[in-house]
């Protein structure tokens, strides 16, 4: 059932006209993972969001990872996925098999669904032109790295040809090796190179709480000091405490802000950035706070 009359419909479009002002012409870099990226109902409005804000002028610049189709596909191949402390032991034939699944699989089901919702998607790798350069970040962990180099021309090259540039999370050194590189990370530093006017890490609740049992107490904005203060509280604990960290290195980097949200809400980016309202924790530095 139809509850919104054309006179709503045009009220609602013209509350969003700041907005798209703002950020027309603006990069907003969205990393994209878990529940968001696991329903198929949720990738699909995820995919209708990103395609909206492009027509609308905004660049959007999608990172994505792909723990799980990994997991899926060791599985299937015979091969146990084995974790120290969050992260993926990576073998050779295991790194292999996250290229498959990152640059093949899911990026181009990415692109295709975004070129299906009416975008113009090309979808690329960190290895692609050396987006990404890295190394081994720890030899118990195997091909696991860390960052060392973005070189952003090739994100730059598409979004100057109006493409919408889905970027996958894998990197490699100049010997040729292939190395996963932790969403959160990689997003960090590509928005951070790429001067975003907004980076968007969707995850699986709804930001930062003051208390991790209660959504009611979800801190709507937040400065690096103020989460300094949260770390050192053990407010910020256990797994938010690598997210939290990627969004101050992103604005370290020169990000405006960062913005943690629930990627388990339907249209949560346009909430985020076409409404006052707004979605999950805003974090910012110190010389920006409103």
């Amino acid at each position: 059932m139809d509850y919104f009359t054309n006179n709503q419909r045009a009220q609602v479009l013209t509350e969003a006209l700041p907005y798209i002002r703002q950020y027309n012409g603006k990069i907003v870099v969205v990393k994209y993972g878990g529940n968001a990226m696991v329903s198929e109902q949720l990738r699909q409005q995820v995919m209708e969001d990103i395609v909206l804000l492009w027509l609308v002028g905004v660049k959007v610049v999608l990172v994505h990872g792909g723990g799980p189709e990994i997991t899926d596909m060791m599985e299937r191949l015979g091969k146990k996925p084995e974790f120290v402390d969050g992260l993926r032991v990576t073998d050779r034939e295991t790194v292999e098999i996250a290229q498959m699944v990152l640059a093949g699989k899911v990026n181009k089901t990415l692109v295709k669904l975004l070129e299906v919702k009416g975008g113009r998607a090309m979808g690329i790798s960190g290895m692609d032109g050396s987006l990404i350069r890295a190394k081994m970040r720890n030899p118990d962990l195997g091909y696991v790295g860390s960052i060392t180099e973005v070189n952003i021309a090739p994100v730059m090259d598409l979004l100057e040809k109006g493409y919408i540039p889905v970027v996958s999370t894998l990197g490699c050194d100049a010997d040729g090796n292939t190395y996963n590189i932790n969403g959160d990370t990689a997003a960090a530093y590509i928005a951070g190179a790429l001067g975003a006017e907004r980076l968007i890490m969707m995850t699986d609740i709804a930001g930062v709480l003051r208390d991790k049992n209660d959504p009611s107490t979800l801190i709507s904005e937040l400065s690096i000091g103020e989460a300094v203060k949260l770390f050192e509280d053990k407010v910020i604990a256990g797994g938010m405490i690598p997210k939290v960290e990627c969004c101050i290195d992103a604005i370290h980097r020169g990000v405006e802000k960062v913005i943690i949200m629930d990627g388990r809400v339907p249209h949560s980016i346009l909430m985020e950035i076409l409404t006052d309202e707004g979605a999950g924790t805003m974090v910012y530095g110190e010389e920006t706070e409103e």
